[in-house]
């Protein structure tokens, strides 16, 4: 089992998808709760990612700490990744019981492409966390600065 974890981690889509064409199945999840995709796509292994995506794999499965591949992606800045995962699925504004969204990570972390991205496709600029706070406040306490214009001219212009 933890053979086809370190598949996901290191990419190996062609041995992935093998795997999955002999029945594996594609939500599997360790024993913290990051399914395959969460762990292609947190480690930025978009043709893994997709292998996962083309056998079932579900873009919306959270993790123990209640984050989503999206929510992965967005963190480290990947905009493939996220794009194929809002192309198969992924909605861009769940949120996870902490209440933060793709949005907030890429805020937070100045990801700007990313939060452009997920603006475009309805990601509301005007969620707040389970702590009442706004994505525009979370790239603000990060010292985020190109994403706090950005959010600033979106919510501005609404």
């Amino acid at each position: 089992m933890r053979h086809v974890f370190g598949l996901a981690r290191a990419g190996e889509a062609a041995e992935l998808a093998t795997l999955l064409d002999q029945g594996f199945p594609p939500n599997l999840r360790n024993e913290r709760g990051d399914s395959l995709l969460m762990l292609a796509c947190y480690h930025g292994h978009l043709d893994a990612a997709r292998a996962l995506l083309d056998h079932g794999a579900d873009p919306e499965i959270m993790n123990d700490a209640g984050q989503s591949p999206l929510q992965g992606a967005a963190f480290k800045g990947d905009l493939p990744v996220a794009t194929l995962l809002l192309e198969r699925g992924a909605q861009p504004d769940a949120a996870g019981p902490n209440g933060r969204t793709a949005l907030t990570f890429a805020a937070m972390f100045n990801r700007v492409d990313i939060a452009r991205m997920l603006l475009a496709r309805g990601a509301d600029p005007f969620r707040v966390d389970a702590g009442g706070s706004s994505i525009l406040d979370a790239a603000r306490t990060m010292g985020a600065a190109d994403t706090v214009a950005l959010l600033t001219e979106v919510t501005k212009a609404s």
